[in-house]
């Protein structure tokens, strides 16, 4: 399959004759039940048509990932979730009136509409109504309810740029249109409003002390399927492995002096090993590094932009092909919830915790 690739000016507004074309010539596909890679404030997401179980099915296959790992339904009207959800709970609308459009999923009672393909054979369905104006134009030419998980080989870190999905998608997709970099770089937040009290399935952007400003007190599930779990995951990234790079990676957590000297006892170490080293860290201590290659993810007092790079970190160190990473922890506060979800998910849960005094800690996972 030939994979066409077209470019949207980035900010999505004000769209020239020929990339509304474009755009109209996406919804089509999408339409006939093919596969369109697009841009959305969090990341690019892998649109089929979510009432078409024959698309949903595609999109399992052309991402690799698993038949039970739901898809998130995007609308780009509010009142279109009627349509695919059995009830709209008060919780529900306060939501969307403090969070939507936005990179915020909202887990509901699925309706006969949406098929089971869909929703990974659960009864319930996720939803999201994203900001993003090109993601928006696209699911009103494509009929309202487009499926997209993120557009990237399962397991593998999300792409937060263009030529990083067609690195996993070209020539299993009928299109990728370009958007330009993304503005957030992790996925949605996703929230439970089918239990008896809201809990976050998945961090993200929207964080729990805003969910909590609005709902009251929402609980945070801190459980992780294993693999081998015979439970079906209930949101995307609960169960299988995530955000990977083809790197070995250890997060170690500690005093930043600590963090250093132990990360640089170990790169020279597996150095001598012959493995190529990463570290990903931060401009307060990047000049202390002395791994082969240093990624700067940002400053420790700017969450938002380690957030965005987390992601475009992790496939630069795969492009250079680095067998042995090291990555400083983060505060988990606020967005760094989200940022260290997906850190840890990366990382297979191999975390170093240096003590006061530091010893020769080993990673646990």
């Amino acid at each position: 399959m030939e994979t066409k690739l077209i470019h949207i000016n980035e900010n999505g507004t004000e769209l020239t004759a020929q990339e509304e074309s474009g755009l109209r010539q996406a919804g089509e596909i999408i339409k006939s039940g093919g596969l369109v890679a697009f841009p959305t404030e969090t990341v690019y997401g892998l649109g089929g048509d979510a009432l078409n179980p024959a698309s949903s099915r595609k999109i399992y296959a052309a991402k690799g990932r698993p038949s039970d790992n739901p898809l998130i339904v995007h609308i780009c009207r509010f009142e279109d979730i009627r349509e695919i959800v059995s009830e709209l709970p008060e919780e529900a609308i306060k939501i969307a009136d403090a969070f939507w459009p936005g990179p915020l999923t909202m887990i509901l009672p699925k309706s006969r509409a949406v098929p089971r393909e869909t929703t990974g054979g659960l009864d319930t369905v996720a939803v999201r109504f994203p900001s993003h104006p090109v993601a928006r134009r696209l699911i009103e030419c494509s009929g309202g309810y487009v499926a997209a998980p993120s557009a990237n080989r399962s397991g593998k870190p999300s792409p937060t740029c263009a030529g990083y999905v067609a690195e996993d998608m070209a020539g299993r997709i009928e299109m990728i249109i370009d958007g330009g970099q993304v503005g957030i770089g992790l996925e949605s937040t996703i929230i439970d409003l089918t239990e008896e009290s809201p809990r976050i399935l998945r961090p993200g952007y929207v964080t729990q002390e805003m969910l909590d400003h609005v709902l009251g007190k929402v609980d945070m599930d801190v459980t992780i399927l294993d693999s081998d779990s015979g439970r079906a995951p209930k949101a995307p990234g609960m169960k299988y492995r995530h955000y990977a790079p083809e790197g070995r990676l250890v997060i170690v957590e500690g005093e930043p002096e600590q963090v250093v000297a132990y990360i640089n006892r170990h790169v020279e170490e597996d150095r001598e090993k012959g493995e190529k080293t990463g570290v990903i860290g931060t401009t307060e201590v990047l000049e202390q590094y002395r791994a082969d290659v240093v990624k700067c993810i940002g400053s420790r007092r700017a969450q938002e932009d380690i957030a965005r790079n987390l992601f475009s970190v992790l496939r630069e160190l795969d492009d250079e092909k680095v067998a042995s990473i090291y990555s400083e922890s983060f505060p988990e506060q606020g967005l760094g919830q989200a940022i260290m979800n997906r850190l840890r998910k990366a990382a297979g849960h191999r975390i170093v915790r240096l003590p006061a005094e530091e010893g020769d800690s080993r990673p646990e996972g």
